[in-house]
């Protein structure tokens, strides 16, 4: 998709900017290096997020310069409405991108939500005195703004190199936030593979725009889109094929830079679905490595439990002919006297017993092996979620922040988990699980026994793809009744906001349907 906004620019970059590697020798080195493993890359960043008054009229934020380009200055202008947040930034100071490596051609500028969502909201392109500008909206009222370097302008996840961040005045009006654990590309998920010489952008005659796009369709083929994503990446080629053309025949500048820009946002889209494909492939992965782990568990668990049992049963076979022996010499003495056959009875007392201590024993046993495989069980599911011990059965607790807020769509992080969950507990025939929703009190009961029902159901169709049997589990939600915390603290709410999957069967000692 388009990054969101608008945005007018100050002037061209007028200089030359290093660029990337020799690009038919790019070519050739791409096809003999692998991608990153999907899921990996990702850094964190924690910075200050503000809430804007609605209708309160504009208040001003400073956009001060990072590390990596301390003399870069700035400031924002947010003005938040009922319907829409207007974002007017004017910064100075910008060097050239490439100056923090040859892959990094323009800048973009971000907002990021207090839940650590990201958005695009346009391209800063600066002037040869590293001034730019951008005027855009978004629909945040609460967000961070910070300024990345980036290798082209339709990238859906801000790079680790930032060069500008908001920074409240004192002036500002608004209440300010922390914005945790937002996820940030690393530089390297945008390098060029190996090292070619150095060119020099001829932006005289060739669009900055055609850059960006030579760079997005090598980046993505990088990252493994030709394999993961071959349709998008076909249309990628296809458009920057049109564009190369529409240049050679020095069409129009409009023609060769939406031409351009079309064929950014259709790498852009390979990248992202290559990313995404990768990363479900590993889930896969976890998910089997778990599964096979609990069977090895279990079967090397029953050939012990076999052996024990062979032995017990060798036991008791001997002691059940010593008993026949004493009763036989019992039923002799019988014949003899009176006497005799009182001891005969004694004997045969004292047998009876014998059986029903026999039998307490077995059903000891029984109780035992239900004990191990409950405490293996527990072990096995704390290593995936935090999971205890109930009259109830195993409870699996899965944090709120394993789900967007407000959303049931389930995050990668909860799938790999739960697919991990599944792998384990389809290695012990004759479990039941139960999944149940929980939410806050803030919100209608309407809407949270909703949003309860749905994260539930959610949880349980995924458990069902990953091989469970829908007749061995059941979910329900129960909105924000049951609560675990004290609602009126946001710690308390954030543990009420939860999915609980209860573990039973005869098989751990615990039947489904005990209640709480």
């Amino acid at each position: 998709m388009e990054p969101q906004g608008t945005f007018r620019r100050k002037g061209v970059c007028a200089v030359l900017i290093t660029f990337v590697a020799l690009w038919f020798s790019t070519l050739a080195m791409a096809g003999q290096q692998q991608p990153a493993a999907a899921g990996q890359g990702l850094v964190k960043k924690v910075v200050k997020a503000i809430g804007y008054r609605v209708g309160g009229g504009g208040t001003k934020v400073a956009m001060v310069g990072t590390q990596l380009m301390p003399q870069a200055s700035g400031e924002a202008k947010i003005e938040a409405r009922p319907d829409v947040t207007n974002i007017e930034a004017d910064v100075e100071g910008l060097a050239r991108p490439e100056k923090l490596g040859s892959e990094f051609l323009t800048y973009v500028l971000w907002a990021a939500s207090p839940e650590g969502r990201t958005i695009n909201l346009g391209e800063i392109q600066p002037n040869k005195n590293g001034k730019g500008d951008i005027r855009t909206t978004t629909q945040l009222q609460t967000f961070s703004l910070f300024i990345t370097a980036e290798p082209y302008f339709a990238v859906s996840r801000p790079s680790e190199l930032i060069v500008l961040e908001n920074e409240p005045r004192k002036s500002t009006k608004g209440k300010i936030f922390t914005v945790k654990d937002y996820p940030l590309l690393e530089r390297s998920q945008y390098e060029k593979l190996g090292n070619p010489l150095a060119l020099t952008l001829d932006l005289r005659h060739v669009p900055l725009e055609m850059y960006e796009a030579r760079n997005s369709v090598e980046i993505a083929r990088a990252r493994g889109a030709e394999k993961y994503a071959p349709d998008s990446f076909t249309k990628a080629e296809a458009s920057l094929k049109m564009a190369e053309n529409a240049l050679a025949s020095k069409a129009g500048k409009k023609a060769i830079i939406s031409a351009a820009r079309q064929t950014v946002q259709f790498a852009e889209d390979a990248r992202s679905l290559s990313v995404k494909r990768q990363e479900t492939e590993r889930i896969e992965r976890e998910r089997q490595a778990a599964a096979a782990s609990a069977r090895a568990e279990a079967e090397a668990k029953a050939a012990k439990e076999a052996a024990v049992a062979r032995a017990q049963s060798e036991q008791e076979a001997q002691r059940q002919a010593e008993l026949a022996a004493a009763r036989e010499a019992q039923l002799k003495a019988e014949a003899e006297a009176t006497k005799a056959r009182e001891e005969a009875a004694n004997a045969q007392a004292r047998a009876m017993a014998a059986k029903e201590q026999a039998a307490r024993a077995e059903a000891e046993r029984a109780r035992n092996v239900a004990q191990a495989l409950r405490a293996q069980l527990l072990d096995q599911l704390n290593a995936v979620l935090a999971t205890r011990d109930t009259p109830r059965g195993l409870v699996v607790t899965m944090a709120g922040v394993l789900f967007a807020t407000g959303k049931y769509n389930l995050r990668p992080e909860a799938q790999m988990r739960l697919a991990r969950l599944a792998g384990i507990v389809t290695s012990h025939p004759g479990l039941n699980l139960q999944v149940e929703g929980y939410t806050d009190n803030i919100g209608s009961d309407e809407f949270n026994q909703k949003l309860s029902e749905q994260r539930a159901e959610a949880v349980r169709d995924f458990l069902i793809t990953q091989g469970v049997d829908t007749r061995d589990i059941t979910a329900q939600g129960f909105g924000k009744a049951r609560p675990v915390a004290d609602n009126s603290t946001a710690a308390g709410r954030q543990k009420n906001r939860r999915v609980e999957i209860i573990v039973s069967g005869e098989v751990i000692g615990a039947k489904m349907g005990n209640t709480q």
